[in-house]
């Protein structure tokens, strides 16, 4: 019976092994489950431990989850890249599954029918690197962006545009806009935060943040990013992205085309850089050109985006 092979852990235990076998994505996971192959190791928590806590904790640690499998339903949609290593294990046992990505590793946590009743588990098992190459002729940077993370919109982010330009006074890049709908609230690689409008948060809203800092200047004679001017005042920037270490990604909003508008980056320490091409284009290779200045490559191999949406 699995309740059997399968080792006992308390809520704690449970969570604290999480990242350790996550990150940094090792070369093989060796599960001690007895016919359990290789690619994951799993664990059983404890009779009283019940789902709900667990995924709220690693919700907030790793972004919103996937539903891979409710009330013994499992998602028809779910191959090797959306995470059917979680499922294989466990067969036709599985009863609850959520998942989520860091890096090159699922994690997933559930509920099995051992035979004896049902049993929290949670699971690490690697995940295969999304295949960016191989696009038909004429793809876009955002269809590379997609390939590239391996993302899966569950549903599209919502914008009402005309009312977020109106509120602004000028338009926006429309591949930033393509990007905001099929991959909403979130991060890339867990760390180029995307700021999108309709938040409740001011510093993540794209228009609350802009407004909020242009408040700052006009009242105080204030700039973030001396020696430049924020939005919107002529040639102002206005900021797309960020990270946890300071780095903030913007648009220089020189003339009326925004799609035509360079991209500036601007470190903790003050460096700056310029990027001359699309918003899309620039995040494909932040993620993959280790020479390009804030990018995530040195840090991230195998990529995905981390949301962020309920």
């Amino acid at each position: 019976m699995l309740c059997a092979s399968l080792c006992l852990v308390n809520e704690e235990t449970l969570l604290n092994s999480v990242h350790s076998l996550a990150w940094p994505p090792r070369q093989e996971l060796q599960c001690s489950v007895r016919g359990h192959e290789a690619g994951h190791i799993c664990r059983m928590g404890s009779a009283e431990m019940t789902l709900p806590p667990l995924i709220e904790t690693l919700s907030g640690r790793y972004g919103s989850p996937r539903n891979l499998a409710t009330g013994g339903f499992i998602d028809p949609t779910v191959t090797e890249q959306r995470g059917l290593p979680l499922l294989r294990p466990f067969g036709t046992a599985v009863l609850e599954m959520r998942a989520w990505i860091l890096g090159g590793s699922w994690i997933g946590c559930g509920e099995i029918d051992t035979g004896e009743g049902r049993r929290v588990v949670l699971i690490i098992a690697t995940r295969p690197a999304p295949v960016a190459n191989g696009l038909p002729q004429g793809a876009t940077w955002l269809d590379r962006l997609i390939a590239l993370t391996g993302h899966r919109a569950d549903r599209e982010y919502t914008v009402d545009w005309v009312a977020v330009e109106s509120r602004l006074g000028c338009g926006l890049p429309a591949d930033y806009k393509d990007m905001v709908e099929i991959f909403g609230y979130g991060a890339f690689d867990g760390f180029i935060d995307l700021a999108v409008p309709g938040l409740p948060s001011e510093e993540s809203d794209l228009v609350g943040d802009a407004l909020r800092i242009a408040g700052w200047a006009r009242t105080d004679g204030y700039s973030m990013w001396k020696p430049y001017q924020p939005f919107p005042a002529p040639g102002g920037l206005l900021r797309w992205a960020s990270t946890e270490q300071a780095d903030a990604f913007l648009w220089l909003t020189e003339g009326p085309d925004p799609d035509k508008w360079p991209l500036l980056a601007c470190g903790e320490e003050g460096e700056w850089s310029r990027f001359d091409g699309s918003t899309t284009e620039y995040v494909y290779r932040l993620l993959t050109d280790r020479t390009l200045p804030h990018s995530a490559a040195r840090h991230f191999e195998t990529h995905w985006f981390q949301s962020y949406d309920g």
